[in-house]
């Protein structure tokens, strides 16, 4: 792909009964080995989850160290944020609703994916491609920005015509800093004990020290490139403006060559990594508890709902999701106890209409609207580092997903998803689609939701709220990897980057941590055994 498709062409991503185990058994063990079975628990089957219990099995494997993996998820299916739904509930036709894209320099998941044999198509592959523009960035007044498909030189001239040399320093300064994340994939850096100096050792604290806004200026990148651009990207993405999000995140935004997504649903990736690590996976089931006893060994209680709470033993735990949301007490308390930090709360509204976006509602005389609508601040207005900074538009991206039949009608329905902070009116999708809201005034009504249009015009719809990310503020020291001895922690690498290949990263860090400690204990060369290794597998 040509060098600046990966900056502006892919602008577009939008960006989770009784006890069920999920069917899954222990493999045998490769021959003999001087170690009784450990026993891990692993909290969590997204993407840290699943990518812990994937790695461990694959090093325990190697290395010829029997192990037990037990995987707890009080949700009734694997992925975490990762997870689609069906239109219309027909499963021919599913949807993301959380993480719907990941990139090619995202090794652990690319890998994967052709590993399983799982069929990965270009992002946004199904898009009607109707419009004469495939994206536009909305300010609440004006569209600053449109880009076509066919035209891509054309789209060139027009960024570097009004941007001068931006673009270009923004897609070098991209390419510099993802180089430097790489680093924390191989030896030296892999596995790290603390990402804080891992961070530092790989060059990337001046981008995590500093405001998007900021980082992008001490690189002589325009505020007017980044507001209009960049800033529409990392709102889609994280839902926060350049004067709040640090600057390497910012980076992973522009970060977009390649993007992909699995068919049938990103999921898929880790519910493969869960059947290979050979895990017995419990679903709908919580940890309540982590009980340390003196002896080393650790004690966790679930339940599964009205079956009461159920006690097993386990030499390691990995807390696999952000601690202050798990319910979890831990006793005596955690040494290393992670800070408690605001996430945002997105808005997801996918739904069916027989309409397209109206362009009176955006001021264009065109007779379409782009496709993909992201939105960033008009000039002048100066609500960046605020939480709720989403400003006149209301929203953070409307994208139309695909075309479908709709059950019993002859035409053709658009799916659309949009992205905001704030739950919908019925009134805001009312106008957005054009409907006459006079004789719709009942239906669509501020106080009334999508459910409350009639479905002649809304066919089908699907709310959720996630707590999809953390607010991405500046620092330079991030969570402990081990909380305690024997509990491991991967969400801490949230605030440094949140996506699913940087959970997945951690997973396969702590799994390499974990089964580095069980050797070292035995008194093998540790060192030159894992440096022996094949890299490709580290």
């Amino acid at each position: 792909m040509r060098a600046f498709q990966s900056l502006f062409l892919l602008l577009w991503i939008p960006v989770w009964c009784s006890s069920l185990v999920y069917a899954r058994g222990q493999v045998p063990l490769r021959g003999e080995a001087p170690y009784q079975p450990k026993r891990v628990a692993v909290i969590g089957a997204g993407s840290g989850g699943a990518s812990t219990a994937h790695f461990l099995r694959k090093f325990t494997d190697h290395f010829e160290v029997p192990v037990n993996i037990t995987v707890y998820e009080r949700a009734s299916y694997v992925g975490g944020r990762s997870t689609t739904v069906n239109v219309f509930d027909d499963p021919s036709i599913p949807v993301e609703l959380g993480a719907s894209i990941f990139v090619e320099v995202n090794r652990n998941l690319v890998k994967a994916a052709k590993e399983f044999g799982l069929l990965a198509e270009t992002a946004f592959s199904t898009r009607p491609r109707e419009s004469d523009d495939s994206l536009g960035v909305w300010d609440g007044q004006q569209f600053v920005y449109q880009q076509q498909d066919t035209y891509f030189w054309w789209n060139i001239a027009k960024l570097l015509w009004k941007y001068g040399l931006a673009p270009v320093r923004t897609q070098r300064l991209m390419k510099q800093t993802v180089d430097k994340f790489l680093r924390l994939y191989e030896s030296p850096s892999f596995p790290f004990r603390s990402l804080s100096f891992a961070a530092e050792a790989a060059g990337l604290l001046d981008a995590t020290a500093s405001t998007g806004a900021e980082f992008l200026e001490q690189n002589g990148i325009s505020a007017d490139f980044g507001r209009d651009i960049i800033q529409a990207s990392t709102r889609v993405n994280y839902g926060q403006n350049l004067p709040l999000i640090h600057g390497l995140e910012t980076m992973v935004c522009m970060a977009a060559e390649g993007a992909i997504s699995i068919q049938g649903g990103n999921w898929r990736i880790f519910d493969a990594m869960l059947g290979a690590s050979a895990a017995e996976v419990k679903l709908n089931t919580s940890v309540v508890s982590i009980d340390r006893k003196d002896d080393g060994i650790l004690s966790v209680s679930s339940t599964t709902g009205h079956s009461g709470t159920e006690q097993s033993e386990f030499d390691e735990v990995v807390i696999a999701g952000p601690l202050q949301e798990a319910g979890i007490t831990v006793s005596p308390e955690l040494d290393h106890a992670p800070d408690k930090i605001p996430y945002v709360e997105l808005h997801v509204t996918l739904f069916a209409s027989p309409h397209r976006i109206s362009p009176q509602y955006f001021n264009s005389r065109a007779s379409s609207v782009p496709e993909t609508i992201l939105t960033t601040l008009p000039q002048g207005l100066d609500l960046g580092s605020r939480r709720d900074g989403v400003g006149p538009t209301g929203f953070w991206s409307i994208s139309t997903l695909q075309k479908v039949k709709a059950p019993s009608q002859s035409e053709e329905h658009y799916v659309y998803k949009i992205f905001s902070p704030q739950r919908l009116s019925a009134q805001f999708v009312a106008d957005i689609l054009g409907l006459d809201t006079e004789a719709e005034s009942t239906n669509a009504a501020k106080n009334q939701t999508i459910g409350d249009l009639p479905r002649k015009d809304i066919s089908w719809f699907h709310e959720k709220t996630w707590h999809s990310y953390p607010y991405l503020y500046p620092r330079v020291t991030f969570e402990e990897i081990s909380l305690a001895p024997h509990i491991w922690y991967t969400s801490g690498i949230e605030s440094f980057i949140s996506t699913m290949e940087t959970s997945s990263l951690m997973g396969k860090n702590v799994a390499a941590l974990m089964v580095r400690s069980w050797l070292e204990k035995h008194h093998q060369d540790t060192e030159n055994e894992w440096n022996s290794w094949d890299k490709a597998e580290l």
